[in-house]
């Protein structure tokens, strides 16, 4: 791949995390239950990570045109969502319009960034910038996950104050 591509694709990918970080500190900022607002800014603070991470990369491409080899956690095994999909977040999103809306927007964002590291990982020839990006899609899908099994809550909740079931 050309070396702009690749710059391209670091810098739309930076921009991304940018926006999903100011997106999740809005929300949080504006949240009304504590564990909202500490779920927002969990989201928040993992793009921040992801921000740092990238404009690193971003930098010693510059200089080196090679990625480097990076750590990263892939302890995606389920352990988390218990501790982040409580209870108390899954009452406290139904009883807020805002934050519930808010769900189906950052679920957009994460498909979109899921897509565009799937897509940069498949493509890479460089194993370092491969491990990179195969990294982030799933750090992004762990996120989707999160939003999708609130959205799926939040919709049954919907439907059965609303009388909505068929049966």
């Amino acid at each position: 791949m050309s070396e702009d591509k690749t710059i391209e694709i670091l810098k739309n990918a930076i921009l991304l995390e940018k926006r999903g970080q100011a997106f999740y500190g809005k929300v949080a900022e504006q949240a009304s239950g504590k564990a909202v607002k500490e779920f927002f800014e969990m989201m928040a603070d993992e793009e921040v990570k992801h921000v740092k991470i990238l404009s690193d990369q971003f930098k010693v491409y510059q200089e080196s045109h090679a990625f480097t080899p990076g750590e990263y956690n892939n302890d995606f095994s389920g352990n988390i969502a218990p501790r982040v999909l409580t209870q108390e977040l899954k009452e406290q999103l139904s009883a807020a319009d805002y934050e519930a809306a808010a769900i189906s927007a950052a679920m957009s964002m994460e498909e979109n960034a899921i897509k565009l590291y799937s897509n940069r990982s498949a493509e890479a020839e460089d194993p370092n910038e491969k491990a990179l990006y195969q990294w982030l899609a799933d750090w992004e899908k762990q996120h989707l996950y999160f939003l999708s099994e609130i959205d799926k809550e939040l919709t049954e909740q919907i439907w059965h104050d609303n009388s909505f079931w068929p049966f």
